[in-house]
């Protein structure tokens, strides 16, 4: 079976990015052409919801484009310029317009992200609004697992329960991994895997259980290795997915299947009917 007719979900791509300003028709027309079906495509902050929204809703009327789906969060790069507005003006958006989940959101632990007592802080003011509208979420959590899996726990603890999601980009241990996927998570990988030298998330991405990974591209950004640095696009998720069934030692072909399958357990999580019903949706 050629890779071009298997089906694959793109489960974390920023379409709004300005990178794709000039092309972004043509970037969609070509995931599509690569066998692309669906895209998540999640907001960094409360100015890109209206952008997101926008191409999902234009994503309807294309058959050449990938369905699209949004998420609407506000991702921990960006609360330090984020107000308690915002957190209101996010709930009404999750009330107006039903998403696939709540995100991008988390917590990031790298050399000059935001405090993380501030980061916490809108982490779980967004979990709690996951809760309230029973919507899964997409985590970030670079650098930050650990402190992630607390925060989840500290919010479900408090009788606030959240249908499980992604973790995106997922970069943690085993016993991390194990503990997510306990909580209702898939786990996200894509262009970080394609490096021969990222030895525990290819080994990861070998060892995970099949029904619980998600392929992504985190596009314009994260690009595979023979992209050198240059721009993202959903287009190269097949690419990314025979690198992890090489790894895995199984077909393309029962990847594209497994992956399909799990992404649409994150639609159904969200109360939506596949991508289609999430298609229809729309509004």
């Amino acid at each position: 079976m050629e890779a071009v007719s298997l089906r694959w979900v793109d489960t974390h791509v920023h379409w709004d990015a300005s990178e794709f300003e000039l092309d972004r028709e043509q970037a969609l027309i070509r995931a599509k052409q690569a066998g692309v079906h669906g895209c998540f495509n999640p907001s960094i902050n409360v100015e890109s919801f209206a952008a997101v929204n926008a191409i999902a809703i234009a994503s309807q009327t294309r058959s050449d484009w990938p369905v699209v789906l949004p998420a609407y969060g506000i991702h921990p790069l960006y609360v330090e310029q984020a107000t308690d507005a915002d957190l209101e003006a996010l709930d009404r958006q999750l009330t107006a317009h039903r998403p696939i989940a709540v995100g991008e959101i988390g917590l990031d632990g790298f050399t000059g992200a935001p405090d993380m007592v501030l980061q916490r802080r809108w982490f779980e003011a967004q979990l709690v609004l996951a809760a309230k509208h029973n919507l899964p979420v997409l985590l970030h959590v670079r650098h930050a697992v650990e402190e992630v899996i607390h925060a989840l726990k500290r919010v479900q603890g408090k009788q606030q329960v959240i249908p499980g999601g992604i973790a995106h980009a997922f970069n943690g241990s085993e016993s991390q991994a194990d503990q997510l996927i306990r909580m209702g998570f898939q786990l996200g990988f894509g262009g970080s895997m394609t490096y021969e030298g990222s030895t525990r998330i290819r080994r990861l991405a070998a060892q995970m259980p099949l029904s619980h990974i998600v392929l992504e591209t985190d596009a314009p950004d994260m690009a595979a290795a023979w992209l050198q640095r240059t721009r993202n696009e959903s287009a190269e998720l097949p690419k990314i997915a025979k690198i992890m069934a090489d790894l895995r030692g199984i077909s393309l072909s029962e990847l594209a299947e497994a992956t399909y399958n799990n992404a649409q357990k994150v639609i159904a999580s969200a109360g939506l009917a596949g991508l289609d019903g999430a298609r229809a949706h729309l509004t």
